[in-house]
C-alpha cells in the first residue's frame, strides 16, 4: 500500500487516461523487475522536496533495453539530480564502461550516491559539477571526444535543449543515441496557452520550439514516445 502510495506522485508525470492504467503498468511489468539498488535510490529521492523531477521507473525500464541494444560503453548524462537515471545507465553498461555526469547541483548528487556506491559501480561515474554548456563546450574542445559516446541522456534546463543538442551532435557517433526528457511537458505542447497554468507557460513554449527543431534535423531519426512527461529519442545518423 505505501509503495503504491508513492507512486501517485510519480503519475503525474505520465500522460496515460488514468493513474489506475499507469499503477496497472507499473505493478504488473515495472517494479517486479526493478533492480534492488534502483528501487533503493528512488526510495532515497523520495523525501527530496522535488522528487518529481526524477527520472520515471517506466522510462528508466525502456532506457535500459535501449543502452543494452545499443551495446553502450560511453555516455553521457546532463542534468543528474538525485541520480536514478545515472544509477539505472551505470547497471546496463559494462564493467569498464564510462558515464560522463554533468549536473550543478553536487548535493543532489551525493544524496543518492550512497546507493550507487553500494551497487558498486561509483567508478563508472566520472561527475562534473558545472553548468552543462561549460563543461560540453570544453569537451567538444578535445579532438578525441569528437563522436566518441554511444549514448546522451538530457533531462535539465529546457531553455538550453537546442544547445546541448547541437554540442551531442558532435560528441555522439553516427548511429549513437541522444534522448531528451519532458517532451511532452505534461501534456501542455497539445494545449491552447490560455488553457495551460502559469508556471508552465514558458516551459511549454521552449519545448515546443525544441520539438519543432528536432522534428527538422536532418541529423537524426527521431521517435518521440509518450513515456513519462514524454521522451524524444534521437538516432544520429549522419
Amino acid at each position: 500500500m505505501e509503495e503504491k502510495a508513492k507512486v501517485y506522485a510519480i503519475s503525474e508525470k505520465g500522460l496515460l487516461q488514468t493513474k489506475e492504467l499507469y499503477q496497472y503498468i507499473l505493478d504488473t511489468s515495472v517494479f517486479s523487475r526493478e533492480l534492488q539498488p534502483l528501487k533503493e535510490l528512488r526510495e532515497v529521492c523520495a523525501i527530496h522536496p522535488r522528487a518529481w523531477m526524477s527520472t520515471a521507473p517506466d522510462a528508466g525500464q525502456f532506457m535500459a533495453i535501449l543502452l543494452q541494444l545499443l551495446n553502450a560503453k560511453r555516455t553521457i548524462e546532463i542534468g543528474v539530480f538525485t541520480g536514478y537515471s545515472l544509477l539505472l545507465t551505470a547497471l546496463n553498461i559494462p564493467e569498464d564502461g564510462k558515464i560522463v555526469a554533468i549536473d550543478v547541483d553536487r548535493a543532489a548528487y551525493e544524496m543518492g550516491l550512497p546507493v550507487i556506491k553500494k551497487a558498486g559501480v561509483e567508478h563508472k561515474i566520472d561527475f562534473i559539477e558545472s553548468e552543462a554548456l561549460q563543461a560540453l563546450d570544453e569537451i567538444v574542445q578535445n579532438p578525441d571526444a569528437e563522436g566518441s559516446f554511444d549514448f546522451a541522456f538530457v533531462d535539465a534546463d529546457k531553455v538550453n535543449f537546442w544547445n546541448y543538442h547541437e554540442r551531442l551532435m558532435k560528441l555522439v557517433k553516427v548511429g549513437g543515441v541522444a534522448i531528451y526528457d519532458n517532451t511532452l511537458w505534461r501534456g501542455t505542447v497539445a494545449m491552447p496557452e490560455d488553457a495551460v497554468r502559469q508556471k508552465l507557460k514558458e516551459g511549454r513554449k521552449l519545448t515546443i520550439e525544441f520539438n519543432n527543431l528536432l522534428a527538422k534535423d536532418a541529423r537524426v531519426q527521431i521517435c518521440h514516445a509518450s513515456i513519462g512527461d514524454g521522451m524524444t529519442i534521437c538516432r544520429r545518423i549522419s
